[in-house]
């Protein structure tokens, strides 16, 4: 039996939005923040409270930013970071393992002799 996981499908209407956000800026923000609970409350619950998570990082992103186009660098920033890391523990990870038979295993430490030395007096 496949398991499937729920989809969130929703057209996005930009002109509607940005007319939205020049008349009335409110309406646009609580309207936002339902689309993204939504959204979140559409995806498996064990990924819910990390979505949460994020968000809230995003949110106080926008907030400390002076205009919009300033919150969308700086998030944009953020995301370019996270792929950073992401690619870093990538590359981390395929210089720390090896293949051996088809799978990957890790390469072992290396090994060193230690010296015991006199205490200074």
């Amino acid at each position: 039996m496949a398991i499937t996981t729920p989809t969130y499908k929703q057209k996005f209407d930009f002109d509607m939005w940005s007319e939205l956000s020049k008349k009335d800026p409110e309406a646009f923000e609580a309207m936002r923040q339902k689309m993204v609970q939504d959204f979140i409350g559409s995806v498996p619950e064990n990924k819910q409270h990390r979505l949460r998570c994020l968000q809230w990082k995003v949110d106080k992103v926008r907030e400390k930013q002076k205009t919009p186009l300033a919150a969308c660098v700086a998030i944009s920033d953020m995301m370019w970071d996270s792929l950073e890391r992401l690619n870093q523990l990538y590359y981390d990870y395929e210089n720390v393992t090896k293949l051996k038979d088809g799978k990957r295993v890790l390469t072992p430490l290396p090994s060193a002799t230690i010296l015991e030395f006199d205490a200074r007096q």
